[in-house]
């Protein structure tokens, strides 16, 4: 389900440098379909070691789709530039004379590379760890509520869908015996023909197609017969308008329901000998496409 949540809170500087400046903690969660749960996770080198507590909330409280979650952290752009001091500034010069008398060929340091070396990032708060986990629940509980929002959006348009398909299968309900009919004129036409062929002058058909003609008739009337397909059919709508009222994670559930529901439409198409029944069962197959796509979208 696709959803998108983001949030910054400022960290206050440590006591062991009150004067540092202050830094923005910031955290993203996009979140795209998907059948399963794919967790992605972009984090600078000062957050690395958070993302086994972040998987673990994100494993909790989500169960389908791509998510990807990106965390930083960035320094106020009106923070203050600290010069080095003459003591910083000695040590590294003691270095770079000692480094030269071991290697003369090396060259003398920039003022440049100097300031690069002695540059320090500001200190981390000591409670990085658990401002970043709860930063990360408070977007996690605006993605939860963005993906309702659109869960709501996809259940009313799967409950539409149901209601077009149980008009379609009380539409095909009384094509059945009117398949049966027509059959029953063919195997008429064909028993005249079997007796025309044979000479029979008596009205009775001989034994052998008397009998061929019963096994042909039985044998397609167990082929029309789409009863059962029709009654698992609207068990399963009756299935799957259960569970959208029943809400909850639901979505793997409604994904084989949504393959039963394809089976029937696919069998009542094969067993189909009219244009209106072929309609009906195109129809269907239409439907259930719709819920399928829309249905990998649920948790």
């Amino acid at each position: 389900m696709t959803g998108y949540a983001c949030a910054s809170r400022r960290l206050h500087p440590t006591e062991a440098a009150p004067h540092a400046p202050e830094l923005v903690l910031g955290v993203e969660i996009r979140s795209v379909n998907s059948r399963f749960l794919d967790l992605g996770f972009r984090l600078g080198d000062e957050l690395r070691a958070c993302e086994p507590v972040l998987r673990e909330r994100l494993q909790a409280r989500l169960k389908r789709g791509k998510v990807e979650l990106r965390a930083w952290i960035e320094g106020r752009t009106e923070a203050a530039w600290r010069a080095p001091n003459s003591a910083e500034l000695q040590k590294m010069l003691a270095t770079q004379d000692q480094i030269r008398t071991w290697m003369p060929q090396a060259r003398e340091l920039s003022v440049a590379e100097l300031l690069q070396l002695l540059s320090r990032a500001p200190p981390l708060p000591a409670a990085l760890n658990d401002a970043l986990a709860s930063l990360a629940e408070q977007v996690l509980d605006e993605l939860r509520s963005a993906r309702q929002r659109e869960g709501e959006r996809l259940a009313q348009m799967l409950h539409d869908r149901l209601e077009q398909l149980q008009a379609l299968a009380l539409q095909a309900q009384p094509l059945v015996p009117a398949q049966v009919e027509q059959q029953r004129l063919r195997f008429l036409e064909r028993w005249n023909e079997a007796m025309g062929h044979t000479g029979a002058d008596s009205g009775t058909a001989p034994a052998a197609a008397h009998e061929r003609a019963l096994t042909e008739a039985t044998a397609y009337a167990l082929r029309l017969d789409i009863a059962e397909e029709l009654t698992r059919l609207q068990s399963h709508l009756s299935e799957i308008g259960q569970l959208l009222r029943r809400g909850g994670e639901v979505g793997k559930r409604l994904d084989f329901l949504i393959q039963e529901l394809q089976r029937e439409a696919n069998t009542l198409g094969s067993k189909s000998s009219s244009l209106a029944l072929t309609r009906i069962a195109v129809e269907m197959k239409v439907l259930i496409e719709q819920m399928r796509e829309q249905v990998q979208n649920l948790e």
